[in-house]
Formats: C-alpha cells, structure tokens, sequence
C-alpha cells in the first residue's frame, strides 16, 4: 500500500482565483510577485515543476518534470488556514467562520472576561501581532489585562506577556474562550494563545509557545476516515491543532520549518501505510503576514534545499503531495491572507492521471487522492490524481 505524504507550504498561493475581488484579493499572487520582486531561485522544486504551474520570474518551466503538476481551486468560503486544510481532508464550507472587523461584541467580551477573572481587555479590535504588543504591552504590562485581537480572519486572539500571565494560564484562558465562549453564531475558526517577551519598545513574540484552538471538523474528513479503516495517520506541525485534536494517531507539534522538516524526514524513516499531513508555517506566520519578501525567499529556499533529501526516503509504493492552503503575498500592502490558487505537485509524476493535472475544481482533490490511494470506500467532493 504505501505512504501517502502531503506537505503544506502555508499561505504559497499562485495568484487570484476568480472570486478574488470578493474578498479585495484580486491583484495578489504570493509566488508569482515574490519570484519577480527576489529573483528567488528553488531548483529543486523547478525539477519538480513549480515553475510549469504559473509562469515565474526566477523559477522556469521544466520540459520533464518530477511530479504531476496543476493548481487547485478553494471552493469554501474563507480564505484562513482552518478553511483550507479543512478542504483539502475533503470538508467544504458553504459558509465563511465569522469575522469581526468592528471587534467582539460586548457579550462575548463581558463572558471571556468573567470566565477567567479579569474585568476588561485591551483593544478589541482588528491588528497586526507585532504592532499590538508594541502598542499595547506596556499598558499590559501596566494593568494585568489581556489583549484581545482579530484579522481580516477569523481569529480571537489572546496575548499575554509571560510576567504578567504564565504561558499555562494563557492557554487555559483560550481553552475556555474556545469551548465556552466562541461556539454557534460566534464560532470562530481559531482561538490563538500569542504570549509574548521582552521589555518595552523591545517586545518579542514567542511564536514557539503559540497555541491554536480550532473548531472541530465534521467526523467524515479523510483524516479520521482513515483512522477509521486502521491507518496511521500523523500529524507535523499546526495540523492536529486545525482539526481541533482530532483524528490523528500521533502528532508532532514544531516550533519551525526546520524543526518540522526534520521531524518529517525522521517519521519517513519509520512510517509504514501512513498518512502523513505535514504543515511548515513560516512562509505564512514569520514572512508573509510580516510583509517580509526576502524571508518568505529564504523560507523558501529552506524547503527546495530539503527536497531531495525528502524524496530520497519515499519508497516505492509511496507518494508525496506538496500544496497550499491559501495566499499570503508578502509583496502586497495587505498584512492578511489572500484568496488564490495553490499549487499542487504530485511525486512521481508516473503516478498521476496526467503530468499536467491543469486547474483543479477543489482542494478536496486531495482527500479523494488518499481516498483512492488507501483504497477506502469513502466519497469526496474532488476528483483523485491518481
């Protein structure tokens, strides 16, 4: 039977899908503009056939390429990781998770509040991660209140300094927003624990030590499907947390591409008919949020350097996905998440219907993919690759 491996590279979009403007996305293409604006060069994923999905600057076209190659369509409403890696395990959302550009209402702050013994918040509001505990840590400092932030996405996010608030503290406070406060109308995709370091004009994120709470999936998802059918199914990196904990055999939470990368090629060692759901986040979290272009490259460039060691450990029967779960266009003059295609490779090439697999209808392609892979009687909204 094999392994089946799919590695998402978060917030590697290749440009706005057709309902883009209805999100205010439609001039974004993270890895088309990042490729213009770096000259980032990725040679192994060249081989591999990045550079056939959209033309690229700095990443040409490959007449043989390693994998099958195409792009994927986002049917669900949303645009955040949650939304995304839901499809992509084949759940797809008719409806967006709520979003909060005004702040939280007075009752789902006054709950949050007396749930964990504190009178008030600060900001309640929409706001960068970094600019937040700039503006507001002192005052933080200052009273003892939590921030509580938002995006463009559908996110409560709570930050604490570990002074003022023990990182345990912080993660049962969101445990609780989570279960108690942010379910039915106001049942947001994730709750975030952001603690934070440092002294004044010089706070620190400690991205390490963030937590997320996601709702959790409908059961039928592919994740747990496989459970079901007695394959091992693993997590590496934010995944088991977007499935709300649910599904997976074993996890490995990281604390950086490296990390996951090695924890990775650690499993592919000993995996035997798994499903592995990699996610590597510091495109999105450390670079693309950040408006970081030359971060993102190098972020980038980290992942096609271990692409051949990846591909070295795959067996026989083997095969590895590599996509994405949204955009994040590090070039734009947004800080959120953008509505675009992602790609999609598929290794070896041999393995998929065509080389060029052309613009998938969903990302639950790659739920129907494990579906058939596994040889599991279980129906998706996708068409396998296979």
């Amino acid at each position: 039977m094999g392994n089946c491996y799919v590695v998402v590279i978060d917030g590697l979009g290749v440009g706005a899908q057709e309902d883009a403007d209805e999100y205010g996305d439609e001039n974004e293409n993270t890895l088309g503009h990042l490729c213009e604006e770096t000259g980032c060069k990725l040679p192994n994923l060249q081989r591999m056939g990045l550079g056939n999905i959209i033309p690229l600057k700095s990443v040409p076209m490959e007449s043989e390429p390693l994998c099958a190659y195409g792009k994927m369509r986002e049917v669900s409403a949303g645009k955040d990781s949650t939304t995304g890696h839901w499809e992509l395990a084949g759940v797809q959302l008719n409806r967006a998770f709520p979003t909060y550009p005004d702040g939280f209402p007075d009752e789902v702050i006054q709950q949050f509040c007396e749930g964990i013994g504190e009178d008030k918040v600060l900001v309640n509001k929409p706001y960068s991660g970094t600019e937040v505990i700039d503006d507001y840590g002192e005052e933080h400092l200052e009273t003892g209140y939590p921030i509580v932030y938002t995006s463009a996405d559908s996110v409560f996010q709570v930050a604490a300094h570990i002074d003022v608030t023990p990182v345990k503290t912080l993660y049962e406070w969101c445990e609780f927003a989570r279960k108690e406060v942010l379910q039915d109308e106001h049942g947001v995709g994730r709750v975030i624990a952001r603690p934070f370091e440092g002294e004044p004009g010089n706070f620190k994120r400690l991205s390490n030590q963030r937590h997320d709470y996601s709702m959790s999936p409908p059961d039928y998802n592919i994740v747990n499907r496989l459970k079901q059918e007695g394959i091992k199914t693993y997590s590496i990196g934010k995944v088991v947390d977007l499935f709300g904990g649910n599904g997976f055999t074993q996890f490995r939470r990281t604390k950086s591409n490296a990390e996951g990368i090695s924890q990775l090629l650690s499993l592919m060692s000993a995996a035997s008919d798994s499903f592995v759901f990699v996610n590597l986040i510091d495109t999105d979290q450390k670079y693309g949020h950040r408006l970081d272009p030359a971060g993102y490259a190098e972020c980038l460039q980290e992942i096609d350097r271990a692409i051949p060691a990846i591909v070295s450990k795959l067996n026989e029967d083997d095969i590895l996905i590599i996509t994405g779960d949204h955009g994040n266009d590090p070039t734009s003059e947004s800080t959120d998440h953008s509505r675009e295609f992602v790609p999609v490779l598929l290794f070896p090439a041999k393995k998929g219907k065509a080389v060029n697999l052309g613009t998938r209808d969903t990302f639950s392609d790659v739920a129907t993919t494990a579906a058939d892979f596994f040889e599991v009687d279980a129906e998706y909204p996708g068409t396998s690759l296979l």
